[in-house]
């Protein structure tokens, strides 16, 4: 599971994606209309709008501005009422097969590049029998400087939005968590988001080697 993720723009690479998105027409709007700037640096967190990598009207790869986070409707008995549920993360293995999500997982791929992203150990409380979370991680592919998470996105009221996809975890990351999101090395970027490739034929080349540190 990503509730966070870490964006720094002191990376080259990741400055030019945040320039683009700034400047780009729905950079802008999101900005003067919803008064959610693009972000260029800190911790990311669901409804926040960070760069994406898509493809363009023609099929190109391209840097967009999105917000995180589909809306799903809620029946009306829903203690919520019409408000709606967040939902920031998508299971890869059933993506192509729920109503949500299969569309998207033919036509709508998209990159999320970042630093790293955050993850919480999780503690069995011996007094009390309940999980609690305490320990914070930071999680990027070792010896990489940028991690590019695997997504879907969509448009909602004539804005883009996306979901991180998650996997089940490494070794190593199972040891803190059930599930982890899909990452892709940096050679597989292009090809994923391109509409014409199958998606399947991508996740063997999943990274599952990473580097972990706690950061309390």
């Amino acid at each position: 599971m990503c509730t966070r993720f870490y964006y720094d723009n002191s990376i080259p690479k990741l400055e030019e994606y945040y320039e683009a998105a700034k400047s780009s027409p729905i950079g802008q709007k999101f900005a003067f209309v919803l008064s959610k700037p693009v972000i260029n640096c800190g911790e990311v967190r669901p409804t926040d709008v960070v760069p994406v990598l898509a493809p363009d009207k023609a099929g190109n790869p391209s840097v967009f501005a999105m917000k995180w986070g589909f809306t799903m409707e809620l029946p009306k008995t829903s203690a919520m009422g019409n408000k709606g549920s967040l939902i920031v993360n998508a299971r890869v293995e059933t993506a192509d097969s729920k109503p949500s999500f299969r569309d998207l997982w033919t036509k709508r791929r998209c990159i999320i590049p970042c630093s790293y992203y955050f993850e919480w150990k999780h503690y069995k409380d011996t007094s009390t029998g309940k999980t609690v979370t305490k320990e914070k991680y930071m999680i990027q592919p070792t010896g990489a400087d940028i991690t590019y998470l695997a997504g879907l996105y969509r448009i909602e009221e004539g804005y883009p939005v996306f979901v991180v996809l998650t996997t089940a975890p490494s070794p190593l990351l199972s040891e803190i968590h059930d599930r982890m999101p899909v990452l892709l090395p940096k050679e597989y970027v292009e090809e994923w988001i391109r509409p014409k490739t199958n998606p399947s034929e991508i996740l063997p080349y999943m990274i599952k080697n990473t580097f972990m540190e706690s950061i309390g």
